[in-house]
């Protein structure tokens, strides 16, 4: 017959060391929700201030392309008035944010063990890392034809568009620090008997 082993812990540090790693386990989906939340924020004031550091300026082409989307859905504006709309576009303009699509489609998520902030948009990666458009042919859609400069197609050969990264998917230098401050403090909280 086996002799029955019995281990018995009776030193009062190693259960409360047992007792903290439980903490931190338990605790941890707590934090790193909080991460997750801080890093949120941080893309948020990266889109509000347009880059940290700041984005690459929107060529003037694109800005015009952008006044003259707009004139063509607002059927009726006094020439003047679709002037001085094109103009307040060139002087305030937010970068990345023509329809607030990309800024509405930045999610977090978390777990025990992760934190994690992503766009769900299909062009959100070559606006975070910059790249080249593939060429492509542009066709009339709700008219018979396309007009440039005077001329008028039916369709236009693209040759690409080269998009310069606007990285907003980055922490700033308070978004570090509020991280470690986080850090910080669940470890404190863990030591305190």
């Amino acid at each position: 017959m086996i002799p029955e082993i019995v281990i018995k812990i009776d030193d009062a540090r190693s259960i409360a060391a047992l007792d903290r790693v439980n903490r931190i386990q338990a605790g941890a989906p707590v934090l790193m929700r909080q991460i997750a939340g801080i890093m949120h924020t941080e893309v948020e004031d990266n889109f509000e201030a347009q880059g940290r550091p700041r984005w690459a300026p929107l060529k003037p082409s694109s800005l015009e392309s952008k006044y003259r989307r707009e004139a063509v859905t607002r059927k009726g504006l006094a020439r003047r008035d679709n002037i001085s709309r094109f103009q307040n576009a060139v002087r305030g303009n937010k970068i990345l944010q023509a329809s607030g699509s990309l800024a509405s489609s930045v999610v977090m998520f978390s777990s025990a063990t992760q934190a994690i902030v992503g766009a769900n948009k299909v062009y959100a990666a070559i606006h975070q890392f910059g790249g080249k458009t593939k060429p492509h042919v542009i066709r009339a859609r709700r008219k018979k034809a396309l007009a440039f400069g005077g001329i008028m197609r039916k369709s236009v050969n693209h040759p690409g568009s080269v998009i310069p990264a606007r990285p907003y998917l980055a922490l700033g230098p308070e978004g570090g620090t509020r991280i470690k401050s986080a850090d910080i403090n669940y470890l404190r909280n863990l030591i305190k008997p």
